[in-house]
């Protein structure tokens, strides 16, 4: 256990008017505080009708108080729970008055925090704890809860397991080179890392499919003026978000859409059309466009089908920066002959009408697809860059240390690479992980959790 001399108290439950408020308090000052509050301190973990009083003994509010004893509490520490009614005014009372009795704001994401260094979570689940919160579809949520529980931990904990193992193994065979173990014939060395391998292999394909769930992915739609963007826009969030006219060059800023594909988050851009301006309102929509396009998973280039594929569409193409992959999209077939659907893959190339509709199911299809998503694929959690990040910097160790193995016979190379690997995955979990990573994680959680 983390002692921790100060208290902290939040209020837990979202701005605004509701039914039901929570203040929570943790720290050792929370029995005290319950005593001068509630007039003793509550029975743990049942709810106690309580009046909550001012400093003048005047009623602030009548709730219920939970209790939960250090260690059985979510932080590990000494919690008190405040349940009043959900007013702004009445939480901001009842705040001000724990706050009085000794405790201090909570900075956002303090309990968690606390709960990490506790022990009660590791650093995944404090991370799942935010991710439940802020789940925009069921899948996410479910990830979220899967993580919570433990799931990618014990997938890290099991690779970080043969790791080590391994490691142990080879370091042995170095500092008692009597055995004379040969480790370029060494067929347990061969099978470990082949099965690190694989393991890395498969949770790097989970954590992106978690990933995916949590952040989702980011499409850009661009192309000439009057292409049909807007309208595609429209049609794949299910309403008129933005403005749609005859007119060239009717989109001026970027417009920004959430939307959900068979569960998986989707920010969608309308742009600008690009083409060559004199008009200065035009060219900063123009270069806000290009700046959207630079941040994409995935660019979608519209081209109106009644047209063709112009030069200047293909300039367009040209000009899309290396790293972010494109998907041609004919729009208005509705207004000529073309099949609804995948015309080509390489580039990918859909045909759609996004006033009837047509080939919308194709699209959508190609970018859950594009982005490696797979629904209803079981065993999910929820997954940040940072665990890709970790995963893949991992990996390439034990990558560099086989390579040195094989060409060069460098056992002592191979030990110094696993320990490498070992030192990037315990920063998932929060076993290895400097002061500034943890504060930058715990910050983007809300105040009060």
């Amino acid at each position: 256990m983390k002692d921790h001399v100060d208290t902290i108290a939040a209020v837990a439950t979202p701005p605004g008017k509701g039914g039901v408020g929570i203040v929570r308090v943790s720290g050792p000052r929370v029995p005290d505080i319950a005593k001068t509050l509630c007039d003793d301190v509550p029975e743990p973990r049942r709810a106690t009708l309580c009046v909550f009083q001012d400093t003048h003994r005047k009623t602030i509010d009548q709730g219920l108080a939970l209790y939960f004893p250090q260690p059985y509490s979510f932080t590990g520490e000494h919690i008190l729970e405040l349940h009043g009614h959900g007013g702004p005014v009445v939480m901001d009372l009842l705040l001000a008055r724990v706050l009085e009795l000794g405790a201090r704001l909570a900075r956002p994401g303090e309990f968690s925090e606390r709960a990490f260094l506790n022990d009660k979570l590791d650093l995944l689940q404090a991370e799942a704890v935010a991710d439940l919160i802020e789940a925009t579809t069921s899948q996410a949520a479910q990830a979220a809860v899967r993580s919570l529980q433990g799931e990618f931990s014990r997938r890290v904990r099991h690779l970080l397991d043969a790791l080590v193992q391994l490691r142990m193994y080879v370091e042995a065979a170095l500092d008692f080179p009597e055995e004379e173990i040969d480790f370029l014939s060494d067929a347990r060395v061969e099978k470990g890392l082949r099965d690190i391998d694989q393991e890395f292999c498969d949770l790097l394909q989970a954590a992106r499919q978690g990933c995916l769930l949590r952040d989702g992915m980011t499409v850009v739609i661009s192309g000439r003026p009057n292409a049909g963007k807007s309208s595609l826009l429209n049609a794949l969030a299910g309403r008129d978000r933005a403005i749609v006219t005859a007119v060239p060059g009717t989109t001026r800023d970027v417009l920004r859409e959430y939307i959900g594909i068979d569960g998986m988050p989707m920010h969608v851009i309308d742009t600008a059309g690009l083409q060559p301006s004199e008009n200065v309102v035009e060219r900063e929509g123009i270069r806000r466009a290009w700046a959207a396009i630079e941040s994409a998973d995935r660019v979608l280039v519209v081209v109106d089908d009644q047209l063709g594929l112009q030069e200047q569409d293909k300039n367009i193409f040209c000009d899309l920066p290396e790293n972010v992959p494109y998907t041609v999209i004919y729009n208005k077939i509705d207004l000529t002959d073309r099949q609804a659907g995948l015309v080509a893959d390489d580039p990918p190339s859909i045909a759609i009408s996004a006033l009837t509709g047509a080939g919308l199911d194709a699209l959508r299809a190609h970018l859950a697809q594009a982005m490696g998503y797979q629904e209803g694929v079981a065993g999910e959690f929820s997954a940040r860059r940072r665990h890709i990040d970790a995963l893949h910097r991992a990996h390439d160790q034990v990558n560099s240390g086989r390579n040195q193995l094989e060409h060069n016979g460098a056992g002592e190379l191979l030990a110094e690479e696993l320990r490498q690997a070992q030192l990037a995955i315990n920063e998932i979990t929060g076993e290895f992980t400097n002061d500034d990573l943890l504060g930058e994680i715990f910050a983007g959680f809300c105040i009060g959790k």
